[in-house]
């Protein structure tokens, strides 16, 4: 085998729960293959870039093996490997986000706590 569907290997890479929801991220321009958009019938072979979007994360990846069917998750770590530029990226905002929940305020205010932005603000929430 030397090439297979981009949407197959991004599911048998594990890269999302099913083949379904592989098609639309690729169709949705999540996916790009050497740095051009694609659809999900495109053929990728060893040595390929991919930049995978989902969600808030971005992957950058090397395609290293092919595979059309779904296996154990060791062996789907072995199809790619995530160029260092990437796992940077993706530690630095993993801690941005982790330090904004830190300062963030948990939940609503309580009734003490209202009254105190009543008094400041002057205005009811």
């Amino acid at each position: 085998m030397d090439s297979v569907r981009i949407d197959k290997w991004l599911w048998a890479a594990r890269f999302f729960k099913t083949r379904s929801l592989a098609q639309s991220a690729v169709r949705g321009g999540h996916v790009s293959v050497n740095g051009h958009a694609c659809k999900p019938a495109r053929a990728v072979s060893v040595g390929d870039r991919l930049r995978i979007v989902r969600g808030e994360t971005s992957f950058e990846v090397v395609v290293d093996g092919l595979a059309d069917k779904r296996g154990p998750a060791s062996v789907a770590q072995s199809l790619y490997s995530e160029t260092p530029a990437s796992v940077e990226r993706r530690e630095l905002a993993a801690e941005r986000k982790r330090l904004t929940r830190q300062s963030a305020p948990e939940g609503r205010p309580d009734k003490r706590a209202r009254r105190k932005i009543r008094s400041l603000t002057g205005k009811r929430l």
